[in-house]
């Protein structure tokens, strides 16, 4: 840390203020990433699918981009890692595709409930990810979901149950960890137990401190034990603290509840400064300023960075932020970036872990009726429901185990609709029914239909999801996982093991 503080100590009060900010970048061309870096001096980017390349192109595009900017980053005098950073969590928040292995939601990681396996899989992801150039990963979700009525965080969610998170969301960090990749927790103080989407206003949790400490907290207790390297705020105001402020801007939530009372050290990072909770409220200046008295360290995207550092710099001047608060918080982003980035992998690890990919598939379907270990559908199946996509990867599945595909067992695919941020809708809800349905996002809609109907949840809609779905449909199999929350009459834990 010595040395880290040393180093950024020379930049100038602006170069500091920039050092803090993770921004978005246009386009897709080899130096997009660095020309960021490189004129507005930016600490890093975070990569969205607008940035990401063609399947053909996406890896050679992807690792020459990102290592024109951290040329760029030494060029600027800067000789410590960007933040080259990504939303892949697997499932509905994922920016990077084929040929990157595709995961299923934090739910199934919940469902699998095997800390081992979350890390075997999250270290996989996180080397695939390093060998694109990525530094930094948006990822594991340590939210606990209240379930249906929560309209922002859903299957991307472990579940329910605090302690099946907090264990889930630690196995995940601990291998994007040891993949060389920094992980960043989210969302302190939680997200998931309020009714509201911060992408387009500002949720209130009410609860008592003490009751959060039962609950949405227990994970981030955990994970800030188990040494996690940086935890992303929520635009979330937090009542038992703070009523007036978000928990992003809030000094008693960041510095208070998170560095004082937990003990946490590591990086904090905002959630999105443009997203609507706080752009509308605080705009790209006042909101920087705002974060960073509050305790955090790295602003993610606001809209207006220029605006951005001009507020922080004129803080500086004006006595509102000390000097050494923006040298605090850029040495911690330097000591985290050289403590945890590794070598960068070869382009060969991209898309080479699809069999973890399967093993979490299968380790995570869960099947709350019908007879379990048994065949449950005849020769042959009729698929309805959930996306284009979605028939055609069951369907191509269901062939490739020999099943013929247009007649026989009607199996309804619950989910159709994609995750939409902002949407204030709970994702996975839809209905339906047939003979055997099958959610692939969150299970809440399995709560219905006829009461004969088999039911499974599979939390994912990748390949290796639907060839474990098929092997559970045709006895080949029975269903291991267990759900990760309440589904109508049936509880927290249930399934066929």
């Amino acid at each position: 840390m010595a040395k880290a503080r040393a180093d950024v100590s020379k930049l100038p009060t602006d170069r500091l203020a920039a050092q803090l900010i993770v921004g978005f970048f246009d386009g897709k061309g080899s130096e997009a990433a660095a020309n960021v870096i490189r004129n507005q001096h930016l600490g890093g980017v975070i990569l969205f699918p607008g940035n990401v390349p063609d399947r053909e192109s996406l890896v050679s595009g992807l690792r020459t981009n990102a290592a024109n900017a951290q040329r760029a980053m030494k060029a600027d005098g800067r000789d410590w890692p960007a933040i080259i950073s990504v939303d892949q969590e697997g499932g509905p928040v994922a920016r990077l595709g084929a040929p990157v292995t595709e995961l299923p939601a934090g739910m199934a990681y919940g469902a699998a409930h095997d800390p081992a396996l979350s890390t075997r899989v999250s270290q996989g992801i996180g080397a695939e990810l390093r060998a694109l150039g990525m530094t930094m990963v948006f990822a594991p979700d340590a939210d606990v979901t209240i379930g249906v009525q929560d309209p922002t965080i859903g299957v991307r969610s472990p579940g329910s149950d605090p302690q099946r998170v907090a264990q889930t969301a630690a196995a995940q960090a601990r291998g994007y960890t040891q993949a060389g990749v920094v992980p960043v927790v989210k969302h302190f103080p939680g997200h998931g137990s309020v009714t509201t989407d911060s992408h387009v206003g500002l949720p209130r949790q009410r609860a008592s401190l003490d009751a959060l400490k039962q609950r949405d907290l227990v994970p981030f207790q955990q994970l800030v034990r188990s040494g996690a390297p940086a935890v992303m705020s929520a635009h979330v105001v937090l009542d038992a603290v703070d009523r007036q402020a978000p928990s992003t801007m809030s000094h008693g939530v960041l510095t208070g509840l998170l560095r004082q009372q937990l003990g946490f050290k590591g990086l904090v990072i905002t959630d999105a400064l443009q997203m609507g909770a706080v752009d509308q409220r605080y705009g790209s200046g006042r909101g920087a300023v705002a974060a960073v008295k509050a305790g955090a360290d790295v602003l993610l995207m606001p809209a207006e960075p220029s605006q951005s550092v001009a507020a922080l710099t004129k803080a500086v001047d004006s006595g509102e932020v000390t000097r050494d608060r923006l040298i605090e918080s850029a040495a911690r982003i330097v000591a985290t970036m050289r403590r945890t980035t590794s070598a960068q992998p070869a382009a060969s690890a991209v898309g080479s872990h699809r069999a973890d990919a399967l093993a979490l598939a299968r380790a995570s379907v869960t099947q709350i009726s019908g007879t379990c270990g048994k065949p449950l559908v005849s020769k042959g199946v009729r698929v309805s429901g959930g996306t284009a996509q979605d028939r055609s990867r069951f369907s191509a599945a269901a062939r490739r185990a020999g099943l013929s595909v247009g007649s026989g067992t009607t199996v309804r695919l619950l989910g159709g609709g994609a995750y939409n941020a902002g949407s204030g809708k709970a994702s996975g809800a839809e209905g339906g029914s047939g003979d055997v349905m099958v959610g692939l996002d969150t299970p809440y809609a399995l709560a219905g239909g006829p009461s004969g109907s088999a039911r499974i949840a599979a939390y994912g809609r990748t390949p290796a999801t639907f060839e474990a779905v098929i092997e559970v449909l045709t006895g080949k199999r029975t269903a291991p996982g267990t759900l990760p929350v309440d589904v109508g009459r049936w509880k927290t834990g249930s399934g066929c093991s």
